[in-house]
C-alpha cells in the first residue's frame, strides 16, 4: 500500500461537502512518519468547520480531524526515536517555538502555529503523515502501556480543558458552574472534581447528558428550562455565587446570564468557541462592580497534552466512558449528523 498507492479519506471539498474519496497514500519524508489511524474522534469544532462557520486555517479540499491516535507503519530515514509498530498519539497543534508567544510560555497561541487537520491533512483517513516539524517539536507521544487507542485520541480535548482550567484557576473547595454537558463540559467536570472543587453544578437541557454529568462527578445538574439556575447557585452558596463559571457551549445568549452566576471577584472562562460574527450582549457593570476576572481558552500546549495522557493512563480521569458511538470511516457523514443531534457524547471513527 506504500509508494504510489491509494487510501480512503474523508475530504472536505467545500462547506457542507464532506465525502469519502480515494486519495494518494501519504508520501513519507526523511523526517516524517506515517501512521495507520486507529481512532479519530469528532470534535465540536469539526462541525463548525464542515458547516463553514469556522474558516481560520481551513483549506479546500483537505482532510480534517485532529483528535487521533494510531500505529506507525512507515518511518522516514532520519527518524531515530520511533519505529514501525509504535503506538502514538499526537498533539495536533505544532508551535514554532520562536515567536513572542512561544517564548513567553503561550505556545497554544503561537503566531506561526500549524496544525494537523488544518494546514496538514488530518485524521479522518486510513493513514496520516505526521510531518517532521511535529516530531522535532515534541508533539508526538508514545501511548502509555495499557492505554487504548480511543482513550489516547481523547487526550487532545482533555488537554484543551486543562488549558482552560489553568487560565481560570480552580482551587480546593471552590463552587464551579459548568454551562453545557457536551464532551468538553464533561471533561471540565472531571477536571474540576480532580482539582478539589466541592460543588460542581452543571447546566444542561439534554437528559442523557445530565446523567453523564452526574456520572462524571457533578454534584448537581440543572435543566434551566425547569429551574432557575441563578437561584440554585445562590441557594448552594449562601447567596454569594460561584467561585468559577465555565461556559462550555458557544451560544451568545448564555454569556450574560453566566456572568451573573459568579460571586464578586469570581472567575469566568469563555471556553467554547463561537461562530464567526456571533456577538454576545454583556452588561459591563456586572464585570465592573463585581470585579470579575474573565479568561478565554485557545487550543492546548504540549505540556497539557502530556498531563492529559498521564491523568488518563493513571486512571485518575476515566475518559473512555465519554465514548457513546462508534462509526467506520465510510459512515463519516452519518457520524457528523449524530454529533450535531446532541444525544451522542463522544464519537470515534475507526477504519474498516
Amino acid at each position: 500500500m506504500h509508494g504510489g498507492g491509494k487510501m480512503k479519506a474523508a475530504v472536505l471539498y467545500a462547506p457542507n461537502e464532506l465525502r469519502v474519496a480515494d486519495v494518494k497514500y501519504p508520501q513519507v519524508g526523511k523526517g516524517d512518519v506515517v501512521i495507520k489511524v486507529k481512532a479519530a474522534a469528532i470534535c465540536g469544532t469539526d462541525g463548525r468547520i464542515i458547516s463553514g462557520k469556522k474558516t481560520k486555517g481551513v483549506r479546500y479540499p483537505s482532510v480534517i480531524g485532529h483528535e487521533f491516535s494510531g500505529e506507525i507503519v512507515e518511518v522516514g530515514e532520519n527518524v531515530t526515536d520511533l519505529k514501525v509498530g509504535d503506538a502514538i498519539a499526537v498533539d495536533p497543534v505544532v508551535p514554532c517555538r520562536s515567536c513572542v508567544y512561544c517564548r513567553i510560555g503561550k505556545e497554544n497561541v503561537c503566531l506561526n502555529r500549524q496544525a494537523i487537520g488544518y494546514e496538514f491533512d488530518g485524521a479522518f483517513a486510513e493513514y496520516v503523515r505526521i510531518p517532521e516539524v511535529a516530531l522535532s517539536s515534541g508533539n508526538v507521544f508514545k501511548i502509555p502501556q495499557g492505554m487504548s487507542f480511543e482513550a489516547a485520541a481523547l487526550a487532545e480535548p482533555l488537554a484543551c480543558c486543562i488549558n482552560g482550567q489553568k487560565n481560570v484557576g480552580i482551587e480546593l473547595g471552590d463552587t464551579v458552574v459548568i454551562i453545557g454537558a457536551g464532551p468538553i463540559g464533561l471533561m471540565h467536570v472531571q477536571l474540576a472534581r480532580f482539582s478539589g472543587a466541592t460543588n460542581i453544578i452543571v447546566s444542561e437541557l439534554n437528559e442523557q447528558r445530565q446523567q453523564a454529568a452526574l456520572n462524571c462527578g457533578a454534584t448537581r445538574v440543572v435543566n434551566s428550562q425547569q429551574e432557575n439556575l441563578l437561584d440554585v447557585v445562590k441557594g448552594l452558596t449562601e447567596g454569594v455565587g460561584a467561585d468559577v463559571v465555565i461556559i462550555a457551549i458557544g451560544i451568545p445568549g448564555l454569556v450574560n446570564p453566566a456572568l451573573e452566576l459568579a460571586r464578586k471577584g469570581g472567575r469566568v472562562n469563555l471556553f467554547a468557541g463561537f461562530s464567526k460574527d456571533d456577538m454576545a450582549q454583556i452588561d459591563v457593570n456586572i464585570i465592573h462592580y463585581n470585579e470579575l476576572i474573565l479568561t478565554g481558552a485557545s487550543a492546548l500546549s504540549r505540556e497539557g497534552y502530556q498531563q492529559a495522557l498521564t491523568l488518563i493512563s493513571s486512571g485518575l480521569i476515566d475518559i473512555e466512558k465519554l465514548v457513546t458511538h462508534r462509526f467506520v470511516l465510510d459512515e463519516i457523514n452519518e457520524a457528523m449528523a449524530t454529533a450535531q443531534k446532541g444525544d451522542a457524547i463522544k464519537i470515534i471513527i475507526h477504519n474498516n
